[in-house]
C-alpha cells in the first residue's frame, strides 16, 4: 500500500504549535494536571562501600527527589530504611527525618551477624503508591571472620539424566586462611521455595570440597533456594552453612523485541533480544534467522550481557523462527513475533554522536481520515508533541536532545481515533552532569598520613555549583569493586529508578559513556519492557489511586468505634508519654471516629493512649492504625552471591585482625562471646517453626517462650475467622474445647482428665500479657499475636496451684516492627511507635605523630566517611583525613546533587598508600 505524504518536523519548542482533540486532548491535559498535582519521589542512598564485614557500621546518605528535573524533594519529611536478609525477613528498620531533600544513617552490623546476601531498602510513605518495584533497593553481601571458622565457595554443574535436570553443586570447606576441612562429615538438606528436596550426609575429599547432587522436580518454577550443610569440625563442633541456590539448570530463555512494539509486514524494523539464564543473568547468543521453509534470511549475534539487536524486514504470508546457540553450546529454536499486514513502524535513532533525536514513522495501513500523533514523556512531564498532516500515514521528526532532561523517555504513537499503537523507550544522556574536580596535593602518601582533597563542582557551563556532596574513602586493594556492577546516583536515579524489571551493571553505562556504551543502553531501553506509566491506565482517565499520602511527620492515627462498630464522633482521644518530660495532647475524632497525632520524637518512645466517647464514657473501641505490609521479593535477585567470601580473602583477614586488636586494647563496643555450645545434629527449622517463633517473641510463658503443648498465631486465628475468639478457636486447640456455662458465659475447658467433662470444671485460667484472669473476650482478636496453651502437667507446675485446669498464655501484639502496640483495654492502648532514629558520626582518627598510636592497628574497612559536605559560592570545599596503615590503591568516591538544578555528579579519584 502507498506511503502517504510525510510531514518533517524540526522543533524548537517544548510542543509543536498543532494542538490535539478530543479523548487524546484531554487525556494530556488529564497527564500535564497529574504531573503537577501528583509529582512522584525517588530516592538513592550513597553507601560507604559495595560490601561489609561483621562489626562494621553501614553509613549511608540519602538524597530524595522528584520530577523529570530531580529537584530536591519537599514533598515527603519522613524516609524509611530497611536491612533485609535473604530469607526477605527485616532485620534492622528506621525513620530519619528528611530536611530538603537530604537525610543521613547508619546500620550497625553486629559482630555476630550471619554472613549472607542482604538488601538495603529505602522508601517514602508517597512512594508506596507506585509500588515497591520503585523503591531504592540494592543487593549486597556481608561476610563475617569474627564468629565464623568455616567458610565456603560453591560451584554449580548441571547435567540432564533420565530427561531430569540434575544440579551437582560442590562446596568447599576451609578456615579463614584457606586451609582445607578435609574428611570432615558433613550432613545437607536442600530446599527449594520451600519443599525439601533432598538430604544426605558426606565426607569432605582432601580440599574441603564435598559433591552435593539433587534434582528440581518443578525445574520451572525456583524463586528461592538453600543448601543447607553441617559440618562436624571435631567432636565436640558442628558448623552451620548455609549456601544459596539461584538456578537448577543452564537453560536460557531468549525473547525478541520489535522497536515499537509490533512488526509489520513489509516495512524493515529493528528488533532487540535478550537471552537470559536460569540465574536471571544474561548469557551470550548468537544465530540465524528463518522463514517457514527454511531459507536464512539474517543473522543475529549479542553485543552485551546477551543483549543484541538486527534489522529485519517481515513478508505478508510468511513466519519465521530463530535458530539460536548460546554460549555453552546449547541449541534451541524460538519463534519470532507474529507480523501484522497494518500497522505502523516507530523508529528512533538516538546516537551518542548526533545531538538530535530522529523519530521516523511508517506505516502500510489504510488511510487515516485524522493526524497521527507522537508524544514523548519524561519524569511524567510532556516535552514533545507533534503530528502529520491529516490522512498521512508517516512523517519524520528531528527533536534536539537538549529539549529533554537526561534519563528515560517514552516515545508513544497516537492513531487519529487518539489510540497508542506504538511505544519505544530511549534514554538520553545530555552532557549535562556536575564536572566535579578532585584533587590532593601528592599521588603517593604513606600509612597514617594526612590527606586533603580539595572539590570544584562547575555545571556544564563552568559556572561554579552550589550544592550537598557525600564522600566515601576505602582501600581498593583490601576492597576490590567492580565499578560497573555498583550502583551511583547517576544509574539509580537517571535509570534503575523508572524501571521494574532487573537491570543487569547499571553503572557500566554510566562509567565511560561512548558510543558502545550508548548503544548498549539503546538496546537495553528496547529489551526493558516494564516502565513506571502504562497508556492503558492513563487513557482510561481514572484517577491515580492514591492511598499513601505524603508524610510530613511520624503519625499515630486510628478510630474509635461503639461496640457495635460504628463511629464515635466527636470523641475525645489523649495521647501521654512521660519518657522525655511530660507529654499530653489531646485531639477529637472526625465523622468516621478517625484521629490522627503528627510529631516528631525519636525511636523508643513510649505513649499511652486513651479513648472516651463524646460524652465522657469509656464503652468504646480503640484501633490504631498499621501500614499495610510491603508485599514483593527481590527484583535484584540475579545478584545473589552463591560464595559470599570469595575474592575477600585479605578483607576477611583484615577485619579479623582489626577485631581481635580492638578486643586486647578494649577499643570501641565489641560483643564477648560466650563458650561455643556443641550441637549435636543438623536442625533445620520449617516456616512453622519460623512464625511460631516470631508470634511468641514477646510470649510470658513462666516456662519460656514457646515452650507449651500448642500455640496458636495471628495468622492462625484470621485463616479461619469468626466474630468472636471463641468461634475462631473452637476445634482448633486439640484437648480444649469451647463450652457455655449455667450463665451463659462461653470459656476454654480442656479435655485433661474425666472430671473435666463435667459440669463443675472450671474454665482454663487466661493470662493476658503476664496478667492472670483477664477475660479474653475483650480483647479485639486482630490484637492477638499469639495463644500458648498449656495442659501437660510438667507445663503446668510453674503455675502452681491455679494451674489444675490449664492454661492460655495469651500475647498481644506489641513492639514489633508489623505492631507496635499492647492493647491494655478497649479504651486503652500503650504503644513504642518507630520514631525517628538519630544517626552516628563517623569516628576518623587522628594521628599527629608517625607513632602516636602505634601499638594499636588500624585496618579500617572504610577510611573515611562524610555525608555532609557543602559547596560555598565558588563551588569549592574540602576535606581532610588520615590514611590507616593498610596499603594499596586508596578510591574516593564524590556523589551529590546541584541545589538549585537538580543536577547530578559523581567522580571517582584514586591515590596510592606506599
Amino acid at each position: 500500500m502507498a506511503i502517504g505524504v510525510t510531514a518533517i518536523l524540526l522543533l524548537t519548542g517544548n510542543f509543536a504549535s498543532a494542538q490535539t482533540t478530543n479523548t487524546l486532548d484531554q487525556t494530556l491535559i488529564t497527564l500535564q494536571k497529574q504531573a503537577a498535582d501528583q509529582p512522584y519521589e525517588k530516592v538513592y542512598l550513597h553507601m560507604d562501600k559495595p560490601y561489609y564485614g561483621a562489626g562494621d557500621t553501614l553509613w549511608f546518605k540519602a538524597y530524595v527527589v522528584t520530577g523529570a528535573r530531580h529537584y530536591l524533594s519537599g514533598i515527603s519529611y519522613v524516609l524509611n530504611v530497611d536491612l533485609v536478609n535473604e530469607q526477605n525477613i527485616i532485620r534492622k528498620s528506621i525513620k530519619l527525618p528528611i530536611a530538603n531533600g537530604l537525610t543521613r544513617g547508619d546500620f550497625i552490623l553486629g559482630d555476630t551477624i550471619p554472613e549472607g546476601n542482604y538488601r538495603i531498602r529505602a522508601y517514602t510513605n508517597w512512594m508506596r503508591n507506585a509500588g515497591p518495584e520503585y523503591f531504592f533497593d540494592k543487593t549486597f553481601k556481608i561476610v563475617n571472620s569474627i564468629s565464623n571458622e568455616v567458610f565456603t565457595r560453591s560451584a554449580y554443574t548441571y547435567t540432564l539424566n533420565n530427561g531430569q535436570q540434575t544440579v551437582n553443586v560442590t562446596i568447599n570447606y576451609t578456615d579463614l586462611n584457606g586451609k582445607p576441612y578435609a574428611n570432615k562429615e558433613v550432613k545437607y538438606e536442600v530446599d527449594l521455595d520451600p519443599k525439601r528436596v533432598a538430604k544426605g550426609k558426606g565426607i569432605t575429599d582432601d580440599k574441603g570440597g564435598l559433591v552435593i547432587t539433587f534434582t528440581n522436580p518443578e525445574p520451572g518454577i525456583l524463586s528461592a533456594g538453600q543448601i543447607i550443610t553441617a559440618i562436624q569440625l571435631n567432636d565436640q563442633k558442628i558448623i552451620n552453612k548455609t549456601v544459596a541456590i539461584k538456578a537448577t539448570s543452564t537453560k536460557a530463555d531468549l525473547q525478541f523485541f520489535p522497536e515499537s512494539g509490533n512488526l509489520v509486514n513489509g516495512i524493515i524494523s529493528k528488533i532487540a533480544f535478550k537471552a537470559i539464564g536460569a540465574d536471571g543473568l544474561g548469557v551470550d547468543a548468537k544465530g540465524t534467522i528463518s522463514d517457514g521453509q527454511g531459507n536464512e534470511v539474517t543473522t543475529f549475534s549479542s553485543t552485551h550481557l546477551g543483549m543484541g539487536m538486527f534489522m529485519f524486514t517481515p513478508q505478508p504470508g510468511k513466519s519465521y523462527k530463530a535458530n539460536v546457540i548460546y554460549a555453552d553450546g546449547s541449541k534451541d529454536a524460538v519463534a519470532l513475533p507474529q507480523a501484522l499486514d497494518h500497522g505502523y513502524v516507530l523508529a528512533i535513532t538516538n546516537a551518542d554522536s548526533l545531538n538530535n533525536v530522529i523519530v521516523q514513522i511508517t506505516g502500510n495501513g489504510e488511510s487515516q481520515s485524522g493526524s497521527l500523533v507522537l508524544v514523548a514523556r519524561s519524569g511524567g512531564e510532556i516535552f514533545f508533541e507533534g503530528k502529520s498532516k491529516p490522512g498521512a500515514s508517516a512523517f519524520t521528526a528531528v527533536i534536539p536532545k537538549s529539549k529533554f532532561p537526561s534519563g528515560i523517555v517514552q516515545f508513544t504513537l497516537f492513531s487519529g481515533s487518539g489510540e497508542p499503537v506504538n511505544e519505544r523507550l530511549i534514554f538520553i544522556q545530555n552532557p549535562d552532569k556536575l564536572k566535579l574536580a578532585l584533587t590532593s596535593s601528592l599521588q603517593s602518601y604513606s600509612p597514617r598520613q594526612r590527606v586533603k582533597i580539595d572539590i570544584n563542582v562547575k555545571d556544564r557551563s563552568g559556572k561554579p555549583v552550589r550544592g550537598s556532596f557525600s564522600a566515601s574513602v576505602i582501600n581498593e586493594t583490601t576492597i576490590p569493586v567492580e565499578e560497573t556492577a555498583e550502583g551511583s546516583i547517576l544509574s539509580s536515579i537517571l535509570l534503575t529508578s523508572d524501571i521494574k524489571g532487573y537491570i543487569e551493571k547499571p553503572n557500566y553505562y554510566f562509567t565511560n559513556i561512548n558510543a558502545t556504551t550508548a548503544a548498549d543502553l539503546d538496546i537495553l531501553m528496547l529489551t526493558q519492557g516494564y516502565h513506571r506509566y502504562e497508556w492503558k491506565e492513563i487513557m482510561s482517565n481514572t484517577p491515580a489511586n492514591i492511598i499513601f499520602k505524603p508524610e510530613k511527620s511520624i503519625t499515630i492515627s486510628g478510630t474509635v468505634k461503639s461496640f457495635l462498630g460504628k463511629p464515635i464522633v466527636k470523641g475525645k482521644v489523649s495521647l501521654f508519654s512521660n519518657s522525655e518530660g511530660l507529654f499530653l495532647v489531646d485531639t477529637i475524632t472526625d465523622k468516621n471516629g478517625r484521629f490522627s497525632f503528627g510529631m516528631a520524637f525519636k525511636d523508643s518512645t513510649t505513649f499511652t493512649i486513651k479513648a472516651l466517647a463524646a460524652n465522657g464514657r469509656d464503652n468504646v473501641i480503640l484501633d490504631l492504625d498499621k501500614a499495610p505490609p510491603l508485599t514483593g521479593g527481590n527484583k535484584n535477585r540475579a545478584d545473589i552471591q552463591v560464595s559470599i567470601d570469595n575474592g575477600l580473602e585479605q578483607y576477611l583477614q583484615n577485619n579479623k585482625k582489626q577485631y581481635d586488636a580492638d578486643v586486647k586494647y578494649g577499643v570501641g563496643d565489641r560483643s564477648i562471646f560466650l563458650k561455643e555450645i556443641t550441637i549435636s545434629r543438623l536442625k533445620v527449622k520449617s516456616p512453622r517453626q519460623l512464625a511460631e517463633e516470631k508470634a511468641v517473641e514477646f510470649s510470658d510463658n513462666l516456662n519460656g517462650a514457646g515452650q507449651a503443648n500448642q500455640i496458636i498465631t495471628a495468622d492462625d486465628i484470621a485463616a479461619v475467622g469468626g466474630s468472636t475468639i471463641f468461634d475462631c478457636l473452637n476445634g482448633r486447640m486439640a484437648g480444649v474445647e469451647v463450652r457455655t456455662d449455667s450463665t451463659g458465659n462461653q470459656g476454654f475447658y480442656s479435655m485433661r482428665g474425666s472430671d473435666q467433662m463435667n459440669s463443675r470444671a472450671q474454665p482454663m485460667v487466661i493470662i493476658i500479657d503476664g496478667i492472670f484472669g483477664r477475660d479474653i473476650s475483650l480483647i479485639a482478636i486482630s490484637n492477638i499475636q499469639s495463644i500458648e496453651v498449656l495442659r501437660s502437667m510438667n507445663l503446668l507446675s510453674a503455675y502452681g496451684s491455679r494451674a489444675s485446669n490449664g492454661i492460655l498464655v495469651v500475647t498481644t501484639k506489641r513492639g514489633d516492627k508489623d505492631s507496635p502496640f499492647t492493647k491494655i483495654d478497649n479504651d486503652f492502648i500503650s504503644c513504642k511507635p518507630r520514631g525517628y532514629y538519630k544517626a552516628l558520626q563517623f569516628y576518623s582518627p587522628k594521628y599527629t605523630g608517625p607513632k602516636t598510636n602505634a601499638q594499636i592497628i588500624d585496618l579500617r574497612s572504610t577510611i573515611f566517611w562524610n555525608p555532609l559536605i557543602e559547596t560555598d559560592k565558588d563551588g569549592n570545599t574540602s576535606f581532610e583525613y588520615f590514611n590507616a596503615d593498610s596499603k594499596g590503591t586508596y578510591r574516593v568516591v564524590v556523589e551529590g546533587i546541584d541545589y538549585k538544578t537538580g543536577t547530578l555528579g559523581r567522580q571517582v579519584y584514586r591515590y596510592k598508600v606506599e
